[in-house]
């Protein structure tokens, strides 16, 4: 019953929080469909690129809301990437379908795949059409595998099975990205259930060595075995993914400058065309060189400038086997300031590029409503309203696992929606028709003391 109430806790803050916000797309400069990585996620995570930084004018990026197919706001909620709950998963279920094994006899194969495949490539229904007799027979240990929708490199597939008394079955693997050509693999699995006094060995995995779908025409696989007298029930298919394994690398813009000296004191000024989560700062100068830096930034002209990080030497020195370059420089946390200024503690003949760099974020929404989702960027009227997604989010972990995590969501191409009608801000007219009405009855009434007034001056 507490775990129930917690449920309905929190649906019911989610409802409120989306009934509280009116959504209108106009309000929106640009819109990105988004691509889930499954159907029946519930939640997910999408990471955001240079586009969309590009598109936000709020400082703390809540000009960005994700969008269902009537336009209604999702709840959503951003995290850092460094945020555990913004972190890849490393384990993804995908669709997979059974087919009928290999005959043992090397036979005709005795029967035909039927599929109807969506326009992203995503397998919707598989069928295998029996055209012999001999081939109803045949057990459904062979699978199709379906990774049309994945866009991380797969390190690996993890088969999971009902239980049985014994299991030890090879299988060998295909790859098509049409469904129609199939090419081998350079890979094998070994399927391995075995017990003995107590003891077990189970081995589920097949290596796939960070096989990218998108990219080597592998958006299915077909797992067959080595024989069709042996009985397993697949349950399920995992992929693990190779970015779980890695640590998230900065991304880097570099910015050329205009001098902007004050008398002795040498000075450059750059603009940064987006709300970037800046972490890290270089400064690069071709040929060999040593200077000593100074970093401020502002998001307005009108504001003092604030010291980001040194002073510091940057330096590279090109030499064989002894050359080298300094590193980049921390901010102490995000930096989304639209203008940066460089100061040097000596005279620098060219302007410097500035390198900045940052960790996208990632975005994590609940599938409220009905797909197509997409995501919604850039506006001066309207704001994404607060979500308690973090506590969702967590609540789920807490009744599926630690390991668990959003599912994956991916940016399509961006649309335009109002474009740059959205950066502008609304016409206050509400303000001014209370003004107007304020003004009009402060008249009437010293109209009415006038007349009054006037009246008794005439008796």
């Amino acid at each position: 019953m507490k775990r129930i109430g917690k449920n309905r806790f929190f649906l019911f803050a989610m409802t409120m929080s989306l009934a509280a916000s009116a959504v209108v797309p106009a309000d929106y400069a640009t819109q990105w469909p988004l691509t889930l990585g499954r159907d029946d996620g519930g939640a997910y995570r999408v990471v955001l690129d240079a586009s969309v930084y590009r598109q936000t004018q709020d400082p703390q990026l809540r000009d960005l809301v994700v969008l269902d197919h009537d336009s209604a706001a999702v709840p959503a909620a951003l995290f850092a990437p460094q945020d555990a709950l913004a972190k890849p998963a490393a384990r993804i279920a995908v669709p997979w379908f059974a087919l009928p094994a290999v005959r043992n006899d090397g036979g005709a194969q005795g029967w035909e795949l039927v599929s109807q495949v969506d326009a992203d490539g995503r397998l919707r229904r598989v069928e295998a059409r029996i055209t012999d007799e001999a081939a109803t027979a045949l057990a459904r240990t062979a699978l199709l595998v379906d990774i049309s929708r994945v866009r991380e490199a797969i390190v690996a597939l993890e088969l999971q099975w009902q239980p049985l008394d014994a299991l030890d079955l090879g299988y060998r693997v295909e790859a098509s990205d049409d469904l129609e050509h199939w090419q081998p693999l350079a890979t094998r699995g070994r399927m391995v259930d075995l017990q003995r006094d107590g003891r077990r060995l189970l081995h589920r995995r097949i290596e796939l060595y960070g096989l990218l779908p998108q990219y080597q025409k592998a958006r299915y696989l077909r797992l067959t075995p080595d024989r069709s007298d042996q009985p397993v029930a697949i349950t399920g298919v995992l992929a693990e993914l190779a970015v779980a394994r890695t640590a998230v690398a900065p991304e880097w813009i570099e910015l050329a400058g205009r001098r902007a000296d004050a008398g002795s004191d040498v000075a450059f000024e750059f603009e940064l065309d987006g709300r970037f989560p800046v972490q890290l700062a270089d400064v690069t100068l071709t040929g060999n060189h040593a200077v000593e830096w100074r970093l401020e930034s502002r998001d307005d002209g009108d504001v003092p400038w604030r010291l980001r990080t040194g002073p510091w030497m940057a330096y590279r020195v090109d030499a064989a086997g002894v050359g080298g370059s300094s590193p980049a420089q921390a901010l102490g946390g995000n930096v989304r300031d639209r203008y940066w200024r460089l100061h040097a503690n000596t005279a620098v003949a060219e302007a410097p590029k500035l390198r900045l760099g940052y960790r996208p974020e990632t975005v994590v929404f609940l599938a409220q409503g009905s797909a197509p989702y997409a995501l919604a960027a850039g506006s001066a009227r309207a704001h994404r309203t607060d979500a308690p997604v973090p506590q969702l989010v967590a609540e789920l972990r807490r009744l599926h696992g630690e390991e668990w995590q959003p599912s994956p969501a991916y940016l399509g191409t961006a649309k335009p929606l109002a474009g740059e009608a959205a950066l502008k801000p609304a016409y206050d007219w509400k303000s001014w028709l209370l003004w107007a009405v304020l003004v009009l009855g402060a008249l009437v009434v010293a109209g009415f003391a006038f007349s009054l007034l006037r009246g008794k001056s005439t008796g």
